[in-house]
């Protein structure tokens, strides 16, 4: 296809074993960053929260500009969710990991809002690769 072609109009191409096997690491990375925080958040009263909602902040971000694109931190903040999710859920003997407190809630809301933020924070690619340029 020539370049002059709509990106719209070109054909999609599935991505490379290499971008899938980044964002398959980029899941698991936040899935990992979403346990630590949830064990982290209640240890020291607003420091271990802050310092939860920074690494995730950092997984999710760090994901975005490795892969240059968005879909990099969509995968961490996915991984950060199903872990989160998943640790929220009380088990039939009675034990869960999230108390029903105000920090629980800033961690669970708050991880949300960051992941989103942080995740469309990302620069957007361009069709040719080149960054974008609004005015010389």
């Amino acid at each position: 296809m020539n370049d002059r072609t709509p990106m719209l109009a070109q054909p999609v191409r599935p991505p490379s074993a290499g971008r899938v096997g980044a964002y398959l690491g980029f899941f698991v990375l936040g899935a990992v960053v979403g346990v630590a925080g949830a064990l982290v958040q209640p240890g020291w009263s607003p420091g271990g929260l802050l310092l939860a909602l920074a690494g995730e902040a950092g997984a999710v971000l760090g994901a975005t500009r490795v892969i240059r694109g968005r879909a990099g931190g969509v995968a961490a903040a996915a991984g950060w969710m199903l872990a989160v999710v998943l640790l929220t859920a009380s088990r039939p003997e009675g034990d869960f990991l999230f108390a029903a407190g105000s920090g629980s809630y800033l961690f669970l809301l708050g991880g949300i809002a960051v992941a989103v933020i942080c995740a469309t924070f990302a620069p957007g690619r361009q069709p040719d690769g080149d960054a974008v340029r609004l005015a010389k």
